[in-house]
């Protein structure tokens, strides 16, 4: 008796209906990813090369590497590059130490620990806006902050001035930072961290690892695809910072926290440089294209996305 037969080959024409399906469900979003996204970076990327002004009416003129030159001999490019670094070296460590330790500390199975989780997470879900208002008034010489440090320091404490002192300015507005991503980063860990198996620290317990150090042997080797993850694109969002640093700082005191973003708002709507706007744009987005370049090497091999 012959086995029957099994399935012919799919035909291209049966395909095409659910094909044609597939991308009119498509079609919406890329329209809008390509009016919102693809159009004003092509745009951008052309205007970079010319020379343009507020006036849309005017044809552009293309002037060449012109912008680019006077971006690599622009000493304050380069001094809001140092400050957008140093803001990225700020904050990426603290990110992924605090967030990974907050994962360590909620991957308990204990009455109410879905509260702790919630009240870490709370932060993500406020407005950058109403945070960075928020801690303004904190950060003020009659705010809370040194409201606190002059109860504790007595009648010769003097108020300090977090957002007026080019020394203080950057690491406040850091803190703002950290505070709104921390919540964000530690639930990526705490997927992370279900996804290890109980055993594995049962049997470091029997080698005799404890306490913090069963950490170390287990959960950090295993949760290094995460940690690379929680590094780069906390590194991106640091990159990007702009408004924390607009509703706190507007880059001063001295230019101490203009950051990049910040930079290409500064020369587009108060010095109207559009094209050389583009231009400091046009470097910003090769340093993130290099950093997700990295996030891709690094840790989309490994099945994170």
């Amino acid at each position: 008796m012959s086995a029957p037969a099994g399935p012919g080959p799919i035909s291209r024409s049966s395909t095409a209906p659910r094909s044609s399906t597939a991308w009119a469900f498509l079609a919406p979003g890329l329209i809008l990813l390509a009016l919102s996204v693809l159009i004003p970076a092509v745009m951008a990327l052309v205007i970079s090369f010319s020379r343009s002004g507020l006036d849309v009416s005017e044809p552009l003129q293309f002037i060449g590497l012109a912008n680019i030159r006077r971006l690599l001999a622009d000493p304050m490019f380069f001094r809001v590059l140092g400050t957008t670094l140093l803001y990225l070296v700020g904050v990426v460590p603290p990110v992924v130490l605090g967030s990974l330790a907050l994962a360590v500390l909620v991957n308990r199975q204990l009455p109410g620990i879905h509260l702790f989780r919630a009240a870490f997470y709370t932060p993500v879900l406020v407005s950058i806006v109403v945070a960075a208002i928020a801690f303004r008034w904190l950060y003020a010489e009659t705010g809370l902050v040194n409201g606190w440090l002059s109860a504790l320091l007595g009648p010769a404490f003097t108020p300090i001035g977090f957002l007026t002192n080019p020394v203080l300015a950057l690491p406040a507005v850091m803190v703002v930072t950290l505070w709104k991503g921390l919540g964000y980063y530690m639930v990526i860990f705490l997927a992370g961290l279900q996804g290890i198996a109980q055993d594995l620290y049962e049997a470091a317990e029997l080698d005799g690892s404890e306490g913090w150090r069963k950490h170390l042997d287990i959960t950090l080797p295993l949760l290094r695809p995460y940690v690379t993850l929680v590094a780069v694109i906390s590194a991106i969002a640091a990159t990007k910072v702009f408004e924390e640093v607009y509703l706190m700082t507007q880059g001063g005191p001295a230019d101490a926290t203009r950051t990049l973003v910040y930079y290409v708002y500064d020369q587009a709507f108060a010095e109207l440089e559009i094209s050389y706007a583009c231009t400091v744009g046009l470097a910003l987005f090769v340093i993130v294209l290099l950093l997700s370049a990295i996030r891709f090497a690094f840790a989309g091999d490994r099945g994170i996305s």
